[in-house]
């Protein structure tokens, strides 16, 4: 593959649904002026049930349809997606297009010390690759896995009665004296206030949240050799890409979300490639 470059700052993210949305609105307010395209899978959502050949299969499938649009890099907005298909992912795009995967942010929220949670999918919780990160960046810290059961799809469908419901089951689990919680699902960045509140204990110190999304973006401009430029002019367009079709907009559960409404409308980027 070979990349254009004109000037612009043009970045690509993927996911199956909308969890990609925490880590493009870091990007938006990193590089106003970035070009966005968003290639999204509502014809095979939700990936986590999948196998991880099928989901594999899948994730190529939306890679292949942003690469097309010629991407400085792309950005695998989904912690499953990064487990199990990344390395095709990088076989297929790099080293033309840069791959950056999304991974919790267990090494960060072990530093701090204290006692860790990990809200995380059901099928991430407890699996090989979550319990290796443990062992690899939490030495001397205590952590507990949460599974936060049907969170990631209420989100998704912007569903306030069962992100409640959802998020309430979750802190259920969470011991009082955790002092901080990592986000193991890009989804639950969007309500990650709503997370902060329902763990919180009164009296305790702040609660301490740990997503991804930022690192993710800042990580994402390191790789082509750009820095950031919050004052940069908001003039970066936005291109959606629904299971390799070419859309108008965003589903509409995005514009439930800050994130989503952070970003421009919708249009074909034909006129900058």
């Amino acid at each position: 593959m070979v990349i254009d470059y004109r000037g612009r700052v043009k970045i690509a993210l993927m996911d199956s649904g909308i969890g990609l949305l925490a880590a493009t609105a870091a990007v938006r307010r990193l590089r106003p002026d970035a070009d966005l395209v968003l290639s999204l899978d509502p014809d095979g959502m939700p990936w986590g049930p999948r196998t991880p050949e099928d989901l594999t299969r899948r994730a190529v499938a939306v890679a292949e349809a942003a690469a097309a649009h010629r991407p400085d890099a792309l950005i695998v907005g989904c912690n499953t997606a990064t487990v199990h298909a990344l390395p095709a992912l990088r076989a297929l795009c790099e080293p033309g297009i840069p791959v950056i995967g999304t991974v919790p942010a267990i090494k960060p929220a072990s530093a701090g010390g204290g006692h860790v949670a990990i809200w995380a999918t059901p099928a991430t919780t407890g699996s090989p690759y979550q319990r290796g990160l443990i062992a690899d960046f939490a030495h001397g810290v205590q952590v507990t896995e949460v599974p936060c059961w049907g969170l990631a799809e209420a989100v998704e469908h912007a569903d306030e009665q069962a992100i409640a419901a959802t998020v309430a089951a979750a802190a259920e689990l969470t011991p009082p004296d955790v002092t901080t919680v990592v986000l193991g699902c890009t989804h639950y960045e969007l309500v990650a206030e709503r997370i902060r509140a329902a763990v919180q204990q009164p009296g305790a110190a702040p609660l301490v949240l740990h997503g991804s999304a930022g690192a993710v973006a800042t990580q994402a401009l390191r790789r082509i050799g750009e820095t950031a430029a919050p004052d940069a002019p908001a003039g970066g367009s936005l291109t959606v890409l629904l299971s390799g079709r070419e859309g108008r907009a965003l589903p509409a559960a995005a514009l439930h979300y800050a994130e989503g409404r952070l970003l421009p409308t919708a249009g074909p980027l034909a006129d900058r490639m």
